[in-house]
């Protein structure tokens, strides 16, 4: 009788173990996280890691994070600009910056993020009115509700060559058929939806996405490419 296959977070488990480095700062973040009462919905290792490979991969030296919960892709974000980037990130929960906080500086990256507390479609104007330098990657994993109005401030606070990373676009394949707008997981998904399209029609910007599978489960991202 053959063996049953792997589960998905098996599979997680294992392309972690054979490509990542135990990481203690990040295991400790994590942890501390939870002890504080944060939901556990960041990205998972494999996809830190992608992150931070983006990073390289572009030459980020300043990136933009929207969602910044407990710090967990920050971090990432923040190896992969190196001591001499900047990752500006933005996030509405006071908890959830100072439980942020502590965990970019034990992982000693602190120096180079500067957590903009607020609502971020505030601090995204602010950052348009202050005149910032363009950001080279953009990572956006806030409320689904408003994807369409991130993805508008991305491409206005970027330049030609930006790489905009959209989290959560398959919700367990939910994402094909139109949401509630009644429940907040029917304008979760219709937000998902809007940002999807905008990402599609807007001549701005060359985009795909990919579905992903581990321990949250079916999901996955877009990612774009500012023309």
């Amino acid at each position: 009788m053959d063996e049953q296959p792997a589960t998905p977070s098996q599979v997680e488990d294992f392309l972690v173990s054979m490509l990542h480095e135990t990481d203690q700062q990040l295991d400790a973040g994590r942890r501390r996280a939870l002890d504080a009462g944060l939901p556990p919905i960041e990205v998972g290792p494999g996809q830190g890691k992608l992150l931070m490979l983006l990073a390289r991969i572009q030459g980020a030296r300043r990136v933009l994070e929207i969602g910044t919960l407990g710090g967990y892709s920050t971090t990432w974000l923040a190896r992969g600009v190196g001591p001499d980037g900047v990752v500006v990130t933005c996030e509405f929960e006071p908890l959830h910056a100072r439980i942020a906080r502590s965990n970019l500086d034990e992982a000693g990256v602190g120096d180079r993020v500067q957590i903009r507390l607020g609502a971020a479609r505030d601090t995204l104007r602010q950052l348009l009115e202050e005149g910032v330098e363009p950001f080279d990657l953009v990572f956006v994993d806030a409320d689904k509700e408003n994807n369409a109005h991130y993805l508008e401030a991305a491409i206005a606070l970027g330049r030609p060559g930006t790489v905009i990373v959209l989290d959560n676009v398959v919700r367990g394949g939910a994402v094909t058929e139109p949401g509630d707008p009644a429940t907040q997981a029917g304008r979760m998904l219709e937000g998902i939806r809007a940002g999807l399209e905008f990402l599609g029609a807007d001549p701005r910007v060359d985009a795909t996405a990919l579905q992903t599978t581990g321990p949250k489960g079916w999901d996955g991202f877009a990612l774009a490419l500012i023309r």
